[in-house]
C-alpha cells in the first residue's frame, strides 16, 4: 500500500524543523527491494516507525494524524532518505517525564529493517533539537574529573594510559593484581576486558580487595594517582548493583578512582542508565562489545558507530570505545575522527547534521585495540589532539622490558607527538620508546623504515 500521501512531504525544509525544535531528525541510507519505489517504502517506513501499518485502521483520528512521522527528503543517487520524527511520539519515564533511549530505537530502527520492501536500510545520523537535551541524563562525569584527579589541569589535561588486562581470560586472581601492579608503576588506567567479571577461578570477592592492595601500592611507590575500571556488566540490574556496591566498598578511600565499565551494546540502554542514574560520581565507561555484528562499516542495517557514540552521550556515557581510526586492529579509517569529535565538542557537524550540545558534558573517545606506541603518534596526528584514554593490552605487555615500561612507552609516544620531535630522534633520548621499536619489529618495519640502522639495532 503506497502510504505517500500521508507520510511523506517533500515541501518540508529542514532548517524549518530545525528552527521548529519539535522534531528528532533521522538520516538513513535506504535501498528498496526489486519492484518498489523509493517514495513509496520510505513512506512505508516512516509509518511503521510511527503512527501506520500496511493497512487502514478504522481507528485513526486526527490526532494520531498530527503525530505522524514524515518523509522530508529523498536522494535517490546516493540512496538516502531523511524523516522527521514528532518528538511528542518517544516515550518518557512516568518517574521523572525524562525522555527513554530504548523508546528512540524502538520506533527508529524497530520494525522498518526487516519489511519486505526494504532491502537495505541504516540509520547514519541523526539530530536532537538543542531546547531538549534536558531531558536526556547526559554524562556526570567526564574525563576532567580524571585529570582532576591525576594532578592535571582540567582543560587539555591530555594523554590517559591505559590498558587492559592480558590475558584478558584465564588469570586467577595473584597473577591478575600482579599484572595489574606492574603496570601501575607506569601507566595511569586499567581496564578489566569485557569478559572479565567473576569467574569460578578467579571470583570478584578475591581479586577486587588484591586489585585494590596494588592500587594502593603503586600509588605509594609513584606517588601518583592510578585509576581502575571494574566490569560490573550483569543480566540483571540488582547484581549489577550489588558489584559496583562491592567494589566500591572494597577500595574505600579510593574509591573515587574507581569507572563502572558497562557493555552497552549488548546489554542496550536499560545496563547504561542503571549505572548512570545510581553511580553518577563514578565515571561511566561504556564498553561496546558486539557492536560490529550491527555497526561495522560494510554492515548495512541497523546504524553506524557514529550513531552508537553519539547515542551514548545522550545516554551518561562519560567514555565510550571509538575504534582505532584505522591505526589499530579495528576497523575504521582516519575519517572515523568525526565520531570523536562529536561527543568531545559542544558542537559539531556530522555527516548529515550540525548538533548543538548546549553545556552537556562530553563523552570521552576511549581508543582500544591494537595500538602501542610506534602507532600512536599517527594517531594523534590524525585526531589533532591527544586528549583521550588509550587502552593498549598488547603495546604495555607485549613490550620487551615490563608493563610498566610499556605504559612509560606510551605516555613517551604521546610527549613525542605533543613537542613535534621526530620518532627516531626522540627513540635516541627515551630508552622505554626505543625499546618499542624492538618489542613490535613488524609495526618499526612498516611505519620506520629505517628505523634499525638509525637506532643502531641488528637482527
Amino acid at each position: 500500500m503506497d502510504q505517500s500521501n500521508r507520510y511523506a512531504d517533500l515541501s518540508l525544509k529542514e532548517e524549518d524543523l530545525i528552527a521548529g525544535q519539535n522534531h528528532i531528525l533521522v538520516a538513513y541510507t535506504m535501498e528498496p527491494a526489486a519492484g518498489y519505489g523509493y517514495l513509496e517504502v520510505a513512506a512505508h517506513i516512516a509509518a511503521e516507525s510511527s503512527t501506520g501499518t500496511n493497512v487502514e485502521v478504522s481507528t485513526t483520528d486526527d490526532f494520531t494524524k498530527g503525530v505522524d512521522a514524515l518523509v522530508y527528503h529523498i536522494d535517490e543517487a546516493n540512496h538516502e532518505i531523511r524523516i522527521a520524527y514528532p518528538f511528542d511520539l518517544f516515550d518518557r519515564n512516568g518517574t521523572d517525564g525524562k525522555t527513554m533511549l530504548v523508546s528512540f530505537l524502538t520506533l527508529a530502527i524497530g520494525n522498518n529493517q526487516g519489511m519486505g520492501d526494504v532491502k537495505n536500510l541504516q540509520m547514519y545520523d541523526f539530530w536532537v533539537p538543542e531546547s531538549k537535551l534536558y531531558l536526556f541524563d547526559g554524562p556526570a562525569t567526564d574525563i576532567s574529573d580524571m585529570w582532576r584527579m591525576l594532578g592535571r589541569p582540567v582543560e587539555n589535561g591530555g594523554y590517559v594510559a591505559g590498558t587492559i588486562i592480558k590475558p584478558k581470560l584465564g588469570l586467577r586472581p595473584e597473577p591478575f593484581a600482579d599484572a595489574a601492579y606492574q603496570f601501575w608503576l607506569g601507566g595511569d588506567f586499567i581496564k578489566n576486558d569485557e569478559p572479565q567479571g567473576n569467574q569460578t577461578f578467579c571470583p570478584m570477592k578475591k581479586v577486587i580487595p588484591l586489585v585494590a592492595d596494588a592500587m594502593k601500592r603503586a600509588q605509594d611507590e609513584t606517588g601518583e594517582a592510578k585509576l581502575f575500571s571494574a566490569n560490573i556488566t550483569a543480566d540483571d540490574h540488582h547484581e549489577m548493583c550489588y558489584r559496583a556496591d562491592y567494589i566500591l566498598e572494597t577500595f574505600g578511600e579510593d574509591a573515587p578512582k574507581v569507572a563502572f565499565l558497562v557493555d552497552g551494546y549488548v546489554g542496550g540502554p536499560g545496563m547504561v542508565t542503571t549505572a548512570r542514574r545510581n553511580y553518577a560520581s563514578q565515571y561511566l565507561h561504556y564498553h561496546r562489545a558486539g557492536h560490529g555484528a550491527v555497526t561495522s562499516p560494510s554492515a548495512k542495517r541497523g546504524y553506524t558507530a557514529f550513531v552508537l557514540a553519539k547515542m551514548s552521550r545522550l545516554q551518561g556515557a562519560s567514555g565510550i570505545h571509538v575504534g582505532t581510526m584505522g591505526y589499530g586492529k579495528m576497523e575504521g579509517d582516519a575519517s572515523d575522527k568525526i565520531i570523536a569529535y562529536m561527543i568531545e565538542r559542544d558542537e559539531c557537524q556530522g555527516p548529515a547534521f550540525y548538533q548543538k550540545w548546549n553545556g552537556m558534558k562530553p563523552t570521552t573517545p576511549i581508543i582500544s585495540g591494537g595500538m602501542n606506541a610506534l602507532r600512536l603518534p599517527g594517531f594523534f596526528e590524525n585526531l589533532g589532539h591527544g586528549n583521550v584514554i588509550n587502552t593498549s593490552g598488547g603495546g604495555s605487555y607485549g613490550h620487551i622490558d615490563s608493563p610498566a615500561a610499556g605504559a612509560t612507552s606510551l605516555r613517551q609516544s604521546y610527549e613525542c607527538w605533543k613537542s613535534g620531535a621526530d620518532p627516531i630522534e626522540f627513540a635516541k633520548e627515551h630508552k622505554e620508546f626505543a625499546r618499542a621499536f624492538e618489542s613490535f619489529p613488524g609495526d618499526a618495519d612498516k611505519i620506520f623504515p629505517e628505523w634499525r640502522e638509525k637506532l643502531g639495532v641488528h637482527k
